[in-house]
């Protein structure tokens, strides 16, 4: 019995991780990091210090009118959905 039991507890972590390497891998119909900065400097971003695929969107830190920010942008339309200052 305990043997399946710590089968099943490796098939169960083997299925949440991969899941979670897939949540920040850019899917196939998102616009490419180099759009997204793009985007982000056509919005007023002097420069782009960080950038990830995370939570399904973009996330990253940039400067903006002398202020660092961190900000989400939608992986398909490149649209800032939250820009604030970095704490």
């Amino acid at each position: 019995m305990p043997a399946i039991r710590t089968a099943l507890l490796a098939a169960a972590f083997a299925v949440t991780a991969g899941g979670a390497a897939f949540a920040d891998t850019p899917g196939a119909d998102w616009i490419s990091m180099d759009q997204t900065i793009q985007k982000l400097k056509d919005a007023g971003y002097a420069s782009v210090s960080e950038i990830e695929a995370d939570d399904g969107r973009w996330e990253g830190k940039g400067l903006k009118n002398g202020q660092v920010l961190e900000f989400h942008v939608d992986p398909r339309s490149g649209a800032i959905s939250n820009e604030r200052p970095d704490d």
